[in-house]
C-alpha cells in the first residue's frame, strides 16, 4: 500500500487553489488537510516550517517537502512521484 501525499492548506488560500489544479492536471491522488477544519494539525505546518503557518505545505512520502511551490516545480515533483511507482 503506497502512503498519500499529504497536502496542508486552507479554503482562502490562493496558492492551495493553485496546487490543487496542479494535482488534477498531474492525476496524482492527496490527501487534503485543511488547517481551519483541523486546527491540531497546524502543529505539523509548523513544525516542518521552523514554526511558520506556511501553506501549501505537501508532504511526499518519500519525506520530501515543497511549501508553496510554483506550479512547474509541483508538477515536476509529481511527475517524478508516479514515475517511481
Amino acid at each position: 500500500m503506497t502512503m498519500k501525499i499529504k497536502v496542508y492548506g486552507t479554503a482562502w488560500c490562493g496558492d492551495c487553489r493553485r496546487a490543487k489544479q496542479v494535482f488534477q492536471a498531474e492525476g496524482v491522488e492527496y490527501e487534503w488537510i485543511d488547517l481551519a477544519e483541523q486546527p491540531d494539525a497546524a502543529a505539523i505546518v509548523e513544525k516542518v516550517n521552523n514554526g511558520n503557518r506556511s501553506v501549501p505545505t505537501i508532504l511526499f512520502p518519500d519525506g520530501t517537502v515543497l511549501v508553496e511551490p510554483a506550479s512547474p516545480v509541483l508538477a515536476q515533483k509529481l511527475r517524478a512521484v508516479k514515475a517511481a511507482r
